[in-house]
């Protein structure tokens, strides 16, 4: 079966060795994605800002892998507070509210980049084509 990647625009992938994200078949997985900024800019302040930007990276690398929102089938969402769980999920219900992924959203000690708040992993199926 074809393997396919998106390779990851991110300061620790070349270290780490990683994708942005893998298609296998119907299968594609979407990398723990951070609020990472195109040449090196901080990232934006705010969970709900930080949450937007990792979705427009995910939705981006399932484009490229020929998929869209709508077959994304599990998200997992790892956050630095759980105060912040309200933005953090107004933002992912501006994408996949009538979608509906299976999703977890976990509250973890902290991320490589302080400044990250949020980080999300996704799941998707889709017809090859």
């Amino acid at each position: 079966m074809e393997r396919r990647i998106v390779p990851a625009d991110s300061p620790y992938a070349p270290t780490v060795g990683y994708s942005r994200a893998v298609r296998i078949g119907d299968q594609i997985h979407v990398s723990g994605t951070a609020a990472v900024m195109p040449d090196g800019e901080p990232p934006p302040t705010g969970a709900y800002a930080q949450t937007r930007r990792c979705l427009e990276i995910i939705l981006d690398a399932l484009a490229q892998l020929g998929a869209g929102p709508e077959d994304v089938v599990r998200t997992r969402v790892y956050v630095t507070s759980a105060d912040d769980w309200k933005e953090i999920g107004r933002a992912h219900g501006e994408v996949f509210g009538e979608i509906r992924p299976a999703s977890a959203m976990l509250v973890i000690t902290g991320l490589l980049d302080p400044r990250f708040l949020v980080e999300i992993e996704a799941d998707a199926i889709a017809p090859a084509g």
